[in-house]
């Protein structure tokens, strides 16, 4: 007898089709989505605390070169990376030393680095009709969550795209955290691939031995006891970590102190994640906080940024090794890589024409209908 889905179910009552073969190969697909998704949607570049005063950055939101200023007095603010004069690149280097101004290195057009006005042209000599008001650099808009950086490069998106309500990590005390590791790795996979990874579990039991030993469920190939066919609203739910288990960690235990602002509740959680799309999701322990970064290189290459933050008291800790921390998340984030770069070396076969989603994979159909969404708005 078929079993019936809860109507609170997360749960597809359908297997939809998903992407066609192109979303994942097509250059011109891939252009579309860097202008229409990461060219305008709020796009996370690192911790602000990582950023030293003084210094301009280039980043690439999108089809957008963009420079990433820290002023010498800590405050932030971000241009397009071209000159108002005949279009040169401004920063040439990855980071490079910032004072005041933004200095143009072809014909010495001068900026303030607090607001992009033009303040000199070099030895050029502008004519009456020259109105310098009229050719500041364009703005970036920024905006901070959490100790985090977002860029928006069209400046017309309100608000960050959350799956969950952005107040999730109030208990936890974000601003303060320091970044003890960082783990950068380069996937032979479309951008979306690796987020579809993500999306579902169905992966789990043949791909992440350690993770599912960490959290049972997982075993089932389900990311939530919600996803579970038999699930009903009053099932009470307990700690989805496996018993003695607290945190994300090789051996289960705490790295360090809780952090004393969140509840019992938030504690027994284990883990709780946040995803903002398109370009990073953030997973909170009691002990510790991790962030990835998705970058799209290209339509068959990604690159991820995964980076651990604690407590400065944690890393203060005698003997503390943040690496022992941090290896059993890169132990699974490699596996993912791994499942990623296998799933794009199939989408390239001219059998493949389009993804056929199956119930338990609804976050990937919630996630690939919202990319459709952007470009039709792109393209309207």
């Amino acid at each position: 007898m078929e079993q019936i889905r809860h109507p609170l179910s997360p749960r597809l009552d359908h297997c939809p089709e998903g992407l066609p073969r192109a979303a994942y190969l097509e250059q011109d697909w891939f252009a579309r989505e860097m202008a229409a998704v990461f060219g305008r949607q709020w796009v996370c570049v690192g911790r602000l605390a990582d950023i030293a005063p003084g210094t301009q950055s280039r980043v690439q939101i999108g089809l957008a070169d963009c420079l990433l200023c820290r002023l010498p007095d800590g405050t932030v603010s971000a241009f397009h990376n071209s000159c108002q004069h005949r279009g040169s690149s401004l920063c040439r280097e990855a980071i490079a030393p910032l004072g005041k101004m933004i200095r143009c290195p072809y014909h010495a057009w001068s900026y303030a680095a607090e607001d992009g006005r033009l303040l000199a042209t070099g030895l050029a000599k502008p004519t009456a009709d020259f109105d310098t008001k009229q050719h500041g650099l364009h703005k970036v808009a920024v905006r901070h969550w959490n100790g985090f950086v977002f860029l928006n490069a069209q400046n017309d998106q309100p608000e960050l795209h959350a799956d969950v309500p952005l107040i999730s990590l109030d208990n936890w005390p974000m601003d303060d955290l320091v970044t003890g590791h960082r783990w950068q790795h380069h996937i032979a996979c479309n951008w979306k691939v690796f987020w579809e990874n993500y999306s579902e579990c169905l992966h789990c039991p043949g791909v992440h031995p350690e993770l599912c030993d960490l959290v049972p469920i997982y075993r089932a190939g389900l990311m939530g006891t919600n996803e579970a066919l038999d699930w009903t609203p009053d099932i009470s739910l307990s700690s989805p970590l496996k018993a003695g288990a607290k945190s994300w960690t090789s051996n289960g235990a705490f790295c360090g102190p809780v952090f004393p602002g969140i509840t019992t509740q938030e504690q027994e959680e284990g883990y709780r994640f946040v995803t903002l799309w398109p370009s990073a999701y953030v997973v909170a322990h009691a002990d510790y906080v991790r962030s990835v970064r998705i970058e799209p290189l290209s339509p068959e290459r990604t690159r991820i940024t995964a980076e651990w933050h604690f407590a400065p008291a944690t890393l203060a800790q005698d003997g503390f090794d943040v690496g022992r921390v941090a290896e059993f998340a890169i132990t699974v984030l490699s596996q993912d890589a791994d499942a990623a770069e296998l799933n794009q070396i199939g989408i390239r076969s001219p059998t493949f024409q389009t993804d056929r989603l199956m119930p338990e994979e609804y976050e990937i159909h919630r996630f690939q209908q919202w990319i459709l969404t952007q470009m039709e708005a792109h393209h309207e």
